[in-house]
């Protein structure tokens, strides 16, 4: 049932709404600068690249300069390419991020190199204003900045060429006066009051996954996924029973570590960030299993959320 609040804000005629993608390589803070710009910790940010594996929606409502908006962040995988069937889904969301897009924010930084053909090649095929962001500037020098700014301008057409930091929040100001120009003028896509399209499990088990890329090397995090058994919200605790899931069996001795040592501080740290997301006490379980090859098997694929 719509709320007066909300039929208000529907019948008012210059309502701004619209569908804002963050695209990009890996590791070039897509996910930091989707934090920012909605102001929770949506995306799960490591230092490694391709954390983010499913297309993430971030709802933001608000007023800017008089005009009532709503905006819907899609933080994306980042654009690489395909080695499995995993890769072939995260490309999947992509790919529906950008026909969906209203507008497209194209995020670069300082250091990448200029080998995007990649993401080129899908840009192009985009119908959204795109606003083409150089990141992680507060380790640049000016010199540099303009530089890269060149550089795009001959490289790209764009409504907007945006330096920033989304780790020191400089030119976030900037940032949104741009996309608040770019967005349509329509009704709301969602209630009011929701932050996201993903349900509170699907955070939990982003978290968890945050803490096993913070704590593991080489191949593990890649290899690794999390599912959700059991959520279960009572009255004065939130029960979560977990499964870190691995291809090799040897993977699943290096997640647990030496009398559980390893699988005792992942469950330690995620509990409290999970207790800090959720806002209330957390009584987590979590155990190791093996399915070989997973990341291939479209079925299971399928079953985690990735496919169709």
């Amino acid at each position: 049932m719509e709320t007066t609040e909300n039929i208000e804000v529907y019948n008012n005629p210059n309502h701004r709404a619209g569908f804002v993608s963050i695209v990009g390589k890996p590791n070039v803070g897509k996910s930091t600068l989707m934090n920012v710009l909605v102001g929770e910790k949506m995306s799960i940010i490591t230092s490694k690249a391709q954390t983010t594996r499913h297309r993430i929606m971030g709802i933001l409502n608000g007023v800017h300069e008089g005009v009532d908006f709503q905006l819907v962040y899609s933080d994306t995988p980042g654009i690489i390419k395909p080695q499995y069937k995993l890769h072939e889904s995260m490309m999947d969301f992509v790919q529906g991020s950008l026909e969906d897009a209203d507008v497209v924010l194209f995020v670069t930084d300082i250091f990448e190199k200029h080998d995007d053909e990649e993401v080129l090649e899908r840009l192009a095929k985009t119908e959204g204003a795109v606003i083409l962001i150089i990141n992680k500037t507060d380790l640049a020098t000016e010199e540099q900045i303009n530089e890269k700014i060149a550089f795009w301008k001959e490289k790209l057409f764009t409504a907007a060429i945006i330096p920033i930091s989304a780790l020191k929040q400089e030119g976030i100001n900037t940032l949104f006066t741009a996309i608040m120009e770019c967005l349509p003028v329509h009704p709301p896509y969602f209630p009011k009051d929701e932050l996201t399209d993903k349900p509170e499990r699907f955070f939990a088990a982003e978290i968890i996954r945050e803490k096993v890329f913070l704590n593991y090397k080489k191949e593990i995090p890649y290899s690794t996924e999390i599912i959700v058994e059991e959520f279960k919200d009572k009255k004065d605790i939130l029960v979560i029973r977990a499964v870190i899931l691995v291809e090799r069996q040897s993977q699943k001795g290096i997640i647990i570590g030496d009398k559980g040592t390893m699988l005792k501080k992942i469950g330690s740290a995620a509990r409290a960030d999970l207790e800090q997301f959720f806002g209330k006490k957390v009584f987590l379980e979590q155990y190791v299993k093996v399915e070989p090859d997973w990341r291939n098997k479209v079925q299971k694929l399928k079953q985690f959320g990735y496919e169709g």
